[in-house]
């Protein structure tokens, strides 16, 4: 049932986003609907300011007034987070009955804003040869000197003019060289 589950964009009033995320996630537990309604996520981002006491980290948001739902649309969904406190609705297109259909976020969108991370499965190590598959560099071959899954992304030394020159690539822009 969960491959139905899509992410969902909820309009909510401004520094409301936590209270919301929290009352969607507390009223699918009381109702016993978490089957239907599986993950709340307010994207944030971590920035430093810089103050007269100096630098410190803090978590902003990245879309105040917005949350993301993962969840199956019913009926019963729909109300439980359009009736939430502090929510104002869906991000959606409208209907031909007038109604707001909600739109829900496509894969690319998802990976855009690192609600959900793509797993790549590397075929690679530290020391391997590889060769650069996309990108201005495509066809050089390299050794990998860093490589970061978490990040996706790889460091290559690769000899360019005579000298060894380090490129830092997403880990889908370069493939194992075969043997």
């Amino acid at each position: 049932m969960s491959d139905n589950a899509k992410w969902y964009v909820v309009h909510t009033y401004s520094g409301y986003e936590n209270t919301v995320a929290a009352s969607i996630m507390k009223a699918a537990e009381n109702r016993q609907m978490q089957d239907l309604i599986q993950e709340v996520n307010i994207p944030e981002e971590t920035v430093v300011e810089r103050t007269d006491a100096g630098e410190k980290e803090v978590r902003r948001k990245i879309f105040p007034g917005y949350v993301l739902v993962k969840m199956i649309m019913t009926d019963k969904s729909w109300h439980l987070v359009r009736n939430s406190r502090g929510c104002t609705g869906f991000v959606g297109s409208q209907g031909s009955d007038g109604k707001t259909e909600p739109v829900p976020l496509t894969e690319q969108e998802i990976l855009d804003l690192g609600v959900e991370h793509r797993e790549i499965n590397v075929g690679f190590e530290l020391g391997d040869t590889v060769k650069v598959i996309d990108g201005p560099l495509e066809g050089f071959l390299g050794t990998v000197d860093e490589l970061d899954p978490e990040r996706n992304s790889v460091r290559l030394i690769v000899s360019m003019f005579g000298r060894e020159t380090p490129i830092d690539l997403d880990l889908d822009q370069v493939e194992p060289v075969k043997e």
